[in-house]
């Protein structure tokens, strides 16, 4: 038995929140998402579902599975979204961005009326150890790292293989910046999207409906939130 044992089982118990009154699915980004696509393609009702991907990865893989790709009009309609976490904290903040689309995740996010997250056993951790992902407009790189010092950051250009900067699929940089604690992620995320040329944070503090973790010796745990 394996994480990726543990990553099918789930992906098929989550699969069954996509109930019959659900009319729009969010899939968020990441190799997390793939096995819960690939789940819902076996679906005997998908055809009657739209789906809003947040990458061009998982709309390639929705597509190739025979999804209906819904347009994002109806992004505030959305029912449910299906995502991944770069680390999950103790009180179930996230940090994500890990695959540059935390713009577009957190839009998906904050519209769906429920969401599930989707993460191997690792990324559940007492407080975060690992840098925030800042999207930032190309204009602004030197004057939000200079905002991001000041701050206390370490901003570091995200690039490419070849050193050439990562472009999102918005057009955008991204700083990867470590800090040197993150004692209260919801302060820290307002105090980041202010700053003039920031247009998204990694910092994802609203708490998900359900958490389902998965272990390396194939098993998995469901983490269940009731929304007041």
């Amino acid at each position: 038995m394996s994480l990726a044992d543990s990553f099918q089982k789930l992906a098929k118990e989550a699969v069954r929140l996509v109930k019959e009154d659900v009319k729009v699915v969010g899939l968020g980004s990441g190799s997390t998402v793939s096995f819960i696509v690939r789940e819902i393609a076996r679906l005997p009702g998908k055809e009657s579902i739209e789906y809003v991907p947040t990458s061009l990865q998982i709309k390639l893989e929705a597509e190739k599975s025979s999804l209906r790709i819904a347009d994002e009009n109806r992004i505030p309609h959305t029912d449910i979204v299906f995502d991944g976490a770069d680390q999950i904290d103790k009180k179930f903040n996230m940090i994500k961005g890990g695959g540059g689309a935390l713009l577009r995740e957190k839009i998906l996010i904050s519209a769906a009326k429920k969401v599930v997250i989707v993460a191997d056993a690792s990324k559940f951790v007492p407080s975060f150890s690992r840098s925030v992902p800042i999207e930032v407009h190309p204009m602004a790189r030197s004057v939000v790292s200079k905002k991001l010092a000041e701050m206390g950051g370490q901003p570091m250009l995200r690039t490419l293989d070849k050193g050439y900067p990562l472009v999102t699929e918005n057009g955008n940089f991204i700083l990867d910046t470590s800090f040197p604690s993150i004692l209260d992620p919801k302060k820290m995320e307002v105090e980041l999207k202010i700053i003039a040329g920031v247009l998204e944070v990694g910092l994802f503090t609203r708490r998900a409906d359900i958490y389902y973790k998965a272990k390396n010796d194939g098993s998995f745990e469901t983490i269940s939130f009731q929304r007041s």
